[in-house]
């Protein structure tokens, strides 16, 4: 590590050096660019997304996309509602450019010349990230930087998917996968007023499922998710949020007619998709990014009227390692939390 100087000159950041190693860091402190922010980082919570980066070739690259901090400096031609000591977010979608056809669209979710924090720009692993304007979040005061973090990716991710299903109050909705993103689909389609049904494996979560909202658990260790739902009627919508899509694309059958399967967790491996019950049936799939900064901030609205909030674990800064290993492994209850609080 390079010889020490002031804080306000260097930030320390975990860095993916190589394949699945993260090494502590001392960089100097970056100067944001033209409509750019620095950010000092409060909290950054680890996604399996992150594996991208931390198990992938581009290197060096500080992972976290799930970034809250206070803007520490601004960059010329930043709109002035962003002030330095404002607390803000950062997502996976690291700021539209407003140029290309989409952001003329007002699709700024879907603009392609915006960056994806932690993989192609570094990201909230660190006491200080540059971010782009276009692409911060406004934090409710009510909600501490560490439980909000999550609700930047795993939150948006799982509350606008729902938003945009089709599905209405009374509906049966069915969550695949109760981990980092499904323990908070759970909360949101409960608060939503759909009928929730959660199918996870493993009766050591049955009852924390429940009580996060669930009105039905089912444990595919010892019974078949497909036959309940459908004993069920069929779910209007079946959010997966695993990565193993073979196991997501068996739940199709479960649809009720003109149901969704509703693609949150991204698997390597192709859906497979029989197109019997897709027309019979006018079922779809469909897929949902993250959102824009504006739909952040209403998920982080709606969790704070809805008392929606993560569970979390949080571990210090230089215990990234540590931190990743547990969330991949599927031992963490339910996500995990950088803090860049000086350690103790």
């Amino acid at each position: 590590m390079p010889q020490h100087r002031s804080k306000d000159e260097t930030y320390r950041a975990m860095q993916a050096t190589r394949p699945g190693v993260l090494e502590l860091v001392e960089r100097p402190r970056p100067e944001p660019g033209t409509g750019e922010v620095l950010l000092r980082v409060e909290a950054c919570g680890i996604c399996g997304a992150d594996a991208g980066t931390i198990d992938g070739q581009q290197f060096p690259r500080v992972p976290g996309h799930e970034v809250v901090g206070r803007i520490a400096a601004v960059g010329a031609g930043t709109p002035s509602h962003w002030r330095v000591g404002q607390r803000v977010g950062v997502g996976r979608l690291g700021g539209h450019c407003n140029a290309c056809e989409q952001c003329r669209r007002g699709q700024f979710q879907l603009c392609g010349n915006q960056p994806f924090v932690g993989t192609s720009q570094d990201g909230g692993y660190a006491e200080m990230m540059v971010a782009r304007s276009t692409g911060l979040v406004a934090i409710p005061d009510a909600l501490g930087s560490e439980e909000a973090a999550p609700l930047l990716c795993a939150g948006i991710a799982t509350f606008n998917a729902l938003k945009k299903s089709g599905a209405q109050a009374g509906d049966l909705v069915a969550i695949q996968g109760i981990g980092g993103l499904g323990h908070l689909a759970v909360q949101y389609a409960r608060k939503m007023g759909f009928k929730v049904v959660a199918i996870g494996r493993g009766e050591d979560i049955a009852k924390e499922v429940l009580s996060l909202g669930a009105h039905v658990y089912v444990d595919t260790r010892k019974e078949d998710a497909i036959a309940r739902l459908q004993e069920m009627g069929g779910a209007q919508v079946v959010m997966t949020t695993i990565t193993d899509s073979s196991a997501a694309s068996a739940l199709i059958p479960a649809l009720a007619p003109q149901g969704t399967l509703l693609v949150v967790g991204v698997g390597k491996a192709p859906l497979t998709v029989s197109p019997g019950p897709l027309v019979v049936g006018e079922r779809r799939v469909q897929g949902t990014i993250t959102g824009t900064p504006f739909e952040a901030e209403k998920t982080l609205d709606f969790s704070v009227l809805a008392n929606v909030l993560p569970r979390i674990e949080t571990l210090p800064l230089e215990r990234a390692g540590e931190a990743y290993a547990r969330m991949k492994s599927g031992e963490a209850r339910f996500r995990m939390v950088l803090t860049m609080r000086e350690a103790s």
